[in-house]
């Protein structure tokens, strides 16, 4: 693995492969999910980094691919959603297991009473997955973790309650931000880079350990609980500023065939 520290960010070098988280990450975490302000230079310095690392640039995000092109517009074809249960490739292809049967009906219907008597609490339906956010009501945390886990009681195998920055996340066990990236290593134009991922959350661990197992780059945003990062910055502003140096600075490099 790269040695790095936090206050030593590696320098930039033309065979990453660079993956990047949305919220925390390269966007400050807001109030909601749909108030998220989009930095004015983020957009041109993502297509920056496509450039300069020769496509090998895809953003892995718990939220839904639509809501991340919502936000981004084409600037990242390559993304991965719902913490890797959703995956677009570079080339435009999608990959999304079935919708899900409606054992979540129960689920659904249990967190939005709670929300509904708890003011400050939201439910967000991923389709795919459920989110139960707190950010406004932070006291409530661990009620929160105590009904989504209540609401799995009695809902079929295969379903997992995992913890975020402020949420707590009903979702299919299995994928994980690490197998995307993993997927993503496999073929064109990431295959045979070094992996670098920019995280935030404790859901990002599983790339950071991916990615350190590669002998890539990991870079957590922020401080809080124990990490696998190997490398540490303050703020998102931070991490941009040394995303604007890694786009000004790699030197394009063929990519290679799948």
């Amino acid at each position: 693995m790269v040695s790095v520290s936090s206050r030593n960010l590696p320098e930039p070098c033309p065979d990453w492969a660079l993956f990047l988280d949305f919220d925390g990450c390269i966007v400050d975490i807001a109030p909601t999910p749909e108030a998220v302000n989009v930095p004015d230079r983020l957009p041109s310095l993502l297509i920056a980094l496509r450039e300069a690392l020769a496509g090998a640039v895809a953003i892995v995000s718990g939220r839904p691919i639509e809501q991340i092109d919502g936000f981004l517009g084409t600037a990242v074809p390559a993304a991965a959603g719902l913490h890797g249960l959703e995956r677009r490739a570079a080339d435009g292809g999608i990959v999304r297991p079935p919708m899900p049967p409606n054992e979540l009906n129960v689920v659904r219907a249990l967190l939005e009473e709670f929300a509904g008597k708890h003011p400050g609490v939201l439910v967000e339906d991923k389709q795919y997955t459920l989110a139960l956010h707190y950010r406004l009501a932070p006291s409530l945390r661990d009620d929160c973790r105590d009904v989504s886990n209540f609401a799995l009681k009695d809902a079929p195998q295969g379903w997992q309650v995992i913890e975020g920055k402020f949420v707590f996340e009903v979702r299919p066990c299995g994928p994980t931000k690490g197998t995307a990236i993993e997927a993503f290593m496999g073929e064109a134009p990431f295959l045979g880079r070094t992996p670098v991922f920019c995280g935030d959350d404790i859901t990002d661990e599983d790339g950071f350990e991916v990615v350190n197992a590669r002998g890539g780059v990991s870079i957590r945003v922020g401080n809080g609980s124990p990490t696998r990062a190997a490398a540490q910055v303050d703020t998102v502003g931070e991490l941009l500023d040394w995303l604007t140096r890694v786009a000004g600075a790699a030197r394009p490099m063929p990519p290679r065939a799948g």
